[in-house]
């Protein structure tokens, strides 16, 4: 954006304010003695100008909202023409416990729904099997059949709301059952709207809630595109997943370099089972952290955004400008949030939902205070979503486009962070790929040495964090917390003891063997899932099939 003589005249003008200005003021005064870094822990300079944008071509780099390389955006109007969609991720207990929940969200503003589901239906396992013992309903809802999901979305009309499921290698079973709901409230497959996570390679490297080892689970994630390219087009297919990537203590261009790669892997596979990218790759979305650092936090969006649009476009031949958008989905940091004085908390989430909405998220999700504590009460998710809600209406950020483009600092930090990214992406190439990496234990090492450094800083007290090592308080009252009863297991065996005596139980083991052969052979498993969800085989039994044919992953250890 400046020629050379520019920037000569620039760098000098510098050098003479470091000498005349900047050196004498600190030796008279040193400043605070804090490490000025990121939060991952890059150095950050005393001012940016353009010398710290060099060549930048703002046409090719920069652009404007709404087309490639949709660093600006992936809309032209953005939030001008409508807000983000807020989704509060809920679920606990049982169905008729969380169906509550979604309505009191609903009347209080949400605009989209975001379900947790309990550890045991993650893994595809019922609520009576043992390894479900202690986990039914803590962690999200639990789900066995489709009676269940029938009660989830009681009175919630499907035709009308956009739903978010935090599901993985299950996610076939959970996204059959839904799309089975739909049509019993006479809305077609083809109308409903919504996203499944459906991102197994994080599971690999960060989350842990995975079945099926990565050859077959990528089998059944290109089932899924191929399914809904023609049956269910208006669905998000895959939320391909950096958040948890993040959780687990990557860097901000970690959080994008590994999401990209994994993102990389799914195109490919779905190009190799015959997909035409151009088609499936519309229905892509991404998810992301947004951490404490806002700045570092809204150009790490701008860099995914360019970086995506460049690899759909010169790596996979896309020529649909919307196969090179990247969508995304925003939570704020779960892990960045503390146990003592909960209450600063707010703080947190405010700066970090308004680095999602300076990046240009498409839908977001505010954590509540009493996250490092419990599931949320009612005030406290009110809180969080009134949190969202006060930056839409009443602080000005969504009335313009990206309004931080142009600022020095922005700019030369989206390069950067597009660059490092660039780098692990180049990294994983050599190593043959995403699975290869993972098997390697190359991406869970690097997550794990980025991870040790940032608690070691905060051990050292060389990065402050309020209330944890610093500015610390004795604390007489805890907030009321959320609690799930014990009983919620009880009920919800006895409800899937109930449901197995009252369906056809002949009719679902004939869907049973029917599953079992189409997983054996080459066709698109989906149907096989849809008859088997139909006649309310349980998600353990269609899980239980498929363990049976693809057998079940063994962690790579990395030390």
């Amino acid at each position: 954006m400046f020629d050379s003589n520019e920037l000569n005249k620039i760098k000098k003008e510098r050098q003479d304010w470091e000498q005349k200005k900047l050196n004498p003021t600190l030796e008279r005064l040193p400043g605070r003695k804090d490490n000025f870094v990121t939060g991952s822990s890059d150095l950050v300079d005393t001012i940016y100008s353009p010398e710290n944008l060099g060549d930048l071509d703002y046409a090719e780099q920069v652009g404007f909202p709404g087309q490639y390389p949709f660093t600006r955006g992936v809309q032209p109007t953005m939030y001008r023409g409508r807000l983000w969609t807020m989704r509060q991720y809920a679920g606990f207990g049982t169905a008729e416990e969380s169906n509550r929940r979604y309505k009191y969200l609903l009347e209080q503003g949400q605009t989209g729904l975001s379900v947790a589901f309990d550890l045991a239906t993650q893994i595809g396992y019922d609520s009576d099997f043992e390894m479900s013992y202690g986990e039914v309903g803590k962690v999200g809802v639990a789900i066995d059949s489709l009676a269940d999901i029938e009660t989830l979305f009681k009175g919630i009309p499907l035709d009308k709301v956009s739903t978010s499921m935090t599901i993985n290698s299950p996610a076939a079973v959970l996204l059959a059952m839904y799309i089975v709901v739909a049509e019993k409230q006479g809305v077609p497959a083809s109308k409903i709207t919504g996203t499944i996570q459906n991102d197994i390679l994080k599971e690999y490297v960060a989350r842990g809630t995975y079945i099926f080892p990565p050859k077959p689970s990528m089998r059944l994630i290109t089932d899924i595109f191929a399914y809904c390219s023609k049956h269910v087009p208006r669905w998000n297919t895959i939320s391909i997943s950096g958040y948890h990537i993040r959780e687990a203590g990557s860097t901000a261009a970690q959080e994008i370099g590994f999401t990209l790669a994994n993102g990389i892997a799914y195109v490919q596979s779905a190009i190799d089972a015959g997909l035409d990218v151009d088609s499936f790759a519309t229905r892509l979305s991404f998810f992301f952290n947004a951490y404490n650092d806002l700045l570092e936090e809204v150009a790490k969006f701008r860099a995914a955004r360019r970086l995506w649009a460049t690899i759909m476009k010169d790596r996979f031949g896309a020529k649909n400008e919307k196969a090179k958008m990247l969508r995304f989905h925003t939570q704020t940091g779960g892990s960045t949030l503390t146990a003592q004085q909960p209450m600063n908390n707010i703080a947190r989430v405010t700066i970090q939902t308004l680095a999602a909405v300076l990046g240009g998220t498409q839908s977001l999700h505010t954590n509540s205070y009493d996250e490092a504590l419990a599931l949320p009460t009612e005030e406290s998710v009110r809180v969080a979503l009134r949190t969202q809600q006060i930056v839409a209406h009443e602080s000005g950020v969504a009335d313009t486009v990206d309004p931080l483009a142009g600022s020095y600092y922005i700019e030369a930090k989206t390069n950067q962070i597009e660059k490092q990214a660039l780098d692990y992406i180049k990294k994983i190439d050599r190593l043959g790929g995403v699975v290869s990496a993972i098997e390697k234990g190359y991406i869970q090492k690097e997550i794990q040495t980025s991870s040790y450094r940032y608690l070691s800083d905060i051990e050292k007290e060389e990065r402050i964090v309020v209330g944890v090592n610093k500015f610390e308080i004795e604390e007489a009252n805890k907030p009321d917390l959320l609690k799930v009863d014990f009983l919620v297991q009880e009920e919800q065996i006895k409800k899937l003891q109930a449901m197995k005596q009252g369906r056809d139980n002949e009719s679902v083991q004939k869907s049973l063997f029917e599953l079992r052969k189409v997983a054996e052979s080459k066709n698109n498993i989906m149907p096989a899932i849809l008859d088997a969800v139909k006649v309310y085989a349980t998600l353990g039994e269609i899980c239980g099939v498929l363990r049976e044919v693809f057998g079940e992953y063994k962690e790579t250890i990395v030390l």
